[in-house]
Formats: C-alpha cells, structure tokens, sequence
C-alpha cells in the first residue's frame, strides 16, 4: 500500500487536504479501522518494563478511595506487582524515543508538519480504569491497540476543576458523544474538547499521538531569550539634561520615557523569527540525553555513507527553513549542494545515498560527520 492510500485508510477514506481544512482544529473525527489489524508494538508487560528504564518519562495515575494519585518513574516492578486489579493507568511519554516501531507509526502522520510533533505516549489500563475527564492544549489522534477503551467527549465550556487534585480532572463533566474504540479504531480531538476515556477490558492499550501547540507565553520569553543572544545595541543611557529631584530615590518620568524609546528601538525580522523557531522547535526535550557512537574517522564515515542507510536518531529532530537547517537546537552548516540531500533526510529520517555521485559523499560526510559522533545520526 503507498503512502497516500495509507493516508487515506488512516483518515477513512478522507483526504489530508479535506482533513486539515474541515477537521484540524475544529471538531472531531471518529476513523473506524483506521490501521486495519492493529494490535500494538508492545504488549502491557513490555510497557511496564520500559517503564522502568532510568531515562523513560512515565507515570502511574490510581484513583482510590474518591482521590487521585499520580506516581513519576523511574519505576521498578515492585511498583507494579503491588498494584490493584483496577482503578490504575500507566503513561509512557516519548515511546518513538526507544522504538523505530514507534516511529514508523508516526511517519504515517507526516501530512501535518514534523515541527508540530510532540510525541507518542502509550497507556495501559485494566478494565474499568482511566485517568479522568479532561482537556488538552494540544491536538491528539487516540489510536486503539488491544482491548477496547469507551471514549465520551464534550464541547462544554465549564472547565472547573476537582479540587486538590494532582491532575486537572473535570469536576462537571457531561457528555455530548459517546464511542466505544476496538482495535486499529482512532478518535481524533482537537485542542480543548473534554474527553474521558475508560477502558472496557483488561488488556486495554491506547496510543496517543499527540501535535505540541506552545503557550503565547512561552513563545515570547524564549523568543525575548533568543534575542538577547542574537541582537546587539550600541551606546549608554545618557542624561545631559538631568535636573534636581525632589526625591533622589524616584524614578523619574524622564527616565522611563528614555528607556521607553530605546526599547522601542529593538527590532527583528522574519529572518530571525525563523531561525528561533528552527533552534527552539528541535530543541530535545528536558532529560533527553545522547549517546555518542563509536569512534571512526571521517574516512571510515564516508565509506559507510556508501553502503550504509544513515538515519536520524529516534530522540533526534530536523528541520529546516528554506536552505536553513537545524538539527537538535543546533543550525547545521550545509553545502548548497546538499540541500536537497539533507531536506529528504529532513522529511524521511533516512538517507541513501549509495547512487550518489562520490563528491556528495564527501559533502556530506563534512556536513554530517560530527552530527552522526554526537549520536544525533546512526547507520542501519
């Protein structure tokens, strides 16, 4: 099946473009079968065994006695054997960090921009379990693996809370819409819908494909942080014409109107709003950590670039702004020559450049060399 009737099943029987223009982030799509036969990539044994991985963000939500708990990893399996039978999820973040399985599930979502990709995070349930009403500030495509989830949805606009809850669990849930997911079934939720899903059997596995939207706030204190690195200003704060104060300790009216006007002075264009997003939209998320690859030289390099597919690293991100690229909050300094080579590795996550003429070999094993050292890069 090629990729654009994978699409098409994946979004039943719609196209990306009528997608993206009737239902991104504006109402949502239930997709009965939307990978046909799916069963998962793990099973609940091996999640919790992930779980327990010292690097592996995960957490472990129980509702007991009318109050929620929430337990963060690393975990060990002590921390599962003492579980109850019931009333317990398990959330595992960053799952296409650790699997490629992972990330093959996700280049089926490549008709919505790389750099709106947060991650995919997996749960399991036993049955009658789940993590509560609630809202997400981010668009998420819920794909069912084993067992069957209830999923109940809600455009209210009550938003109160539970109080004194770790979580930010709906007080005043009411549902509008009600579906039950099977295997290979997807329910897709733009931001702010109210969901509840509760797991209807005991093998019950949901992947939660979820595309990260910034706060507004944050957008602008790391854009603020940008600049103060990137932009320079010549020249003192100067008052010749300084009088006598009534107040020595005032702030004077004089002054705030000075800095007013030299702060208005600050200025950027779209080129630098383009190269923060590229070093901020690949920025690895807080506790991501590479391992460097086996030391080889850059002739060693170049010859396995001809034999080898290179391929990013799982924990890796690439993107790019016309012939701008960067690469894990980094920008990549790449050729002209290479740019359409490294846009394909860019969308795809591979490269093979076998066919390729030798004098792009070595191009990119200038490009490319210290990349792949750091371990942002691995051979297949």
């Amino acid at each position: 099946m090629n990729q654009t009737n994978k699409a098409l099943t994946l979004l039943g029987g719609i196209t990306p473009s009528q997608f993206l223009t009737e239902y991104w982030q504006k109402k949502p799509l239930l997709i009965r079968q939307a990978i046909p036969n799916f069963t998962g990539l793990l099973n609940p044994n091996e999640l919790a065994g992930l779980a327990c991985e010292d690097d592996v963000q995960a957490r472990i939500i129980s509702f007991k006695k009318d109050k929620w708990t929430v337990k963060n990893s690393p975990f060990d399996e002590d921390d599962f054997t003492k579980l109850p039978k019931a009333d317990w999820t398990l959330l595992v973040q960053n799952v296409n960090h650790y699997l490629p399985e992972a990330a093959d599930l996700l280049a089926l979502f490549s008709f919505i921009p790389h750099a709106r990709l947060d991650d995919l995070m997996m749960s399991y349930a036993p049955k009658g379990s789940g993590i509560g009403a609630h809202v997400d500030s981010y668009d998420v495509f819920l794909l069912q693996g084993a067992g069957k989830r209830n999923w109940k949805i809600s455009a209210q606009l009550d938003l109160s809370l539970v109080g004194n809850a770790p979580l930010k669990i709906l007080q005043n849930f009411k549902a509008e819409q009600e579906w039950t997911l099977e295997a290979g079934d997807m329910l897709y939720l733009p931001p702010q819908v109210a969901h509840w899903g509760v797991s209807e059997s005991d093998d019950c596995m949901t992947y939660s494909i979820g595309f990260r939207a910034p706060k507004t706030q944050e957008l602008m204190h790391e854009f603020l942080n940008y600049l103060q690195d990137n932009i320079s200003a010549d020249g003192l704060y100067t008052d010749a014409d300084l009088a006598l104060q009534k107040h020595p300790a005032e702030i004077s009216s004089t002054m705030v109107k000075r800095v007013s006007s030299a702060l208005q002075e600050l200025t950027w264009d779209k080129q630098h709003v383009a190269d923060f997003l590229g070093r901020y939209l690949t920025e690895p998320k807080l506790g991501v950590l590479f391992t460097p690859a086996r030391k080889i030289s850059k002739a060693e390099f170049t010859k396995q670039l001809t034999a080898k597919t290179l391929l990013l690293s799982l924990k890796s991100q690439l993107l790019f702004t016309h012939d701008n690229f960067y690469l894990n909050g980094e920008k990549l300094a790449v050729p002209a020559e290479l740019n359409e080579v490294i846009k394909h590795l860019a969308d795809k996550k591979y490269l093979n450049i076998t066919a390729l003429q030798a004098n792009i070999h070595a191009a990119c094993s200038d490009a490319l060399y210290e990349a792949y050292s750091a371990g942002y890069l691995c051979f297949k």
